[in-house]
């Protein structure tokens, strides 16, 4: 009599394990077990419901020490490498993993521009830039700071580094200089290479038609030196985001510099 009321409470809970939860869990296992149902009504039971089951060796050396036998070891083991008949939902007990939130991508620590590639930041590969005076160069206050048009000139057709859209840039700047201090352009094609119109020493009290090639962007500062910018759609070209000519020791003459340059496909 003892015994088959130890089968009813089991078969009892099995019923309310099924019926409250369509996906098993290594935990749904355990407690089957612990209350005495036989390993052919495991087994069977593993295979026809559906399953959420971890199976590493940590796992598989607490259930054997719970009382698990190895033949429904076995039959986990083959659900979990078939799929477990059914996803896991998100934050259920028994899978962790599923849970657990997505890492964040490391920080960077050297001047220069990344992009978002694979959940983690890629270096996005300058090109050398030749400018030449487009306008009538001006000084602006006794500050000595010379403002003017500058076509700047950059030599391929296309840059290297394809981006499809929404790009996610990472900027690390060099200390003392400000994310409103970058530029982001567009290049415009030309014979064998890219052209865009910008300004030196800033944006303000320029000539007409300097800024024809200035792209707006937002910018979010996540740590010291360090902002994200998060491009949307902008159209199937070459664009580039330039550093100011003070972070950027190979401006230092005027005539030549870096910009960061990629594609962006649709």
């Amino acid at each position: 009599m003892r015994r088959l009321g130890a089968i009813a409470a089991g078969l009892t809970l099995f019923l309310t394990v099924c019926l409250a939860q369509t996906v098993l869990t290594n935990d749904a296992i355990l407690k089957m077990a612990k209350a005495g149902l036989g390993e052919d009504i495991l087994v069977s039971t593993i295979k026809a419901q559906p399953g959420s089951y971890t199976t590493t060796p940590d796992d598989l050396i607490a259930l054997k020490g719970a009382g698990v036998s190895d033949k429904v070891l076995a039959a986990m083991i083959e659900k979990a490498a078939a799929g477990g008949g059914a996803p896991m939902p998100a934050g259920a007990a028994g899978n962790p993993l599923a849970a657990a939130p997505k890492a964040a991508p490391g920080p960077v620590n050297e001047v220069g521009v990344y992009y978002l590639k694979n959940d983690a930041w890629a270096d996005l590969a300058p090109e050398v830039v030749n400018f030449k005076t487009g306008g009538v160069l001006k000084t602006i206050g006794t500050a000595g700071i010379v403002k003017g048009d500058v076509n700047g000139h950059v030599n391929g057709d296309h840059s290297r580094t394809a981006l499809k859209s929404p790009v996610t840039l990472l900027v690390y700047a060099p200390e003392g200089v400000a994310i409103t201090e970058y530029q982001l352009l567009r290049l415009r094609e030309a014979k064998d290479s890219r052209e865009f119109r910008t300004v030196t020493g800033g944006v303000m009290h320029v000539s007409g038609g300097a800024t024809r090639d200035l792209v707006p962007f937002e910018s979010k500062k996540t740590a010291p030196r360090t902002y994200e910018i998060v491009l949307p759609n902008l159209g199937s070209a070459d664009y580039g985001l330039l550093p100011p000519a003070g972070g950027d020791s190979t401006s230092s003459s005027g005539r030549i510099g870096k910009i960061y340059s990629f594609r962006l496909i649709e």
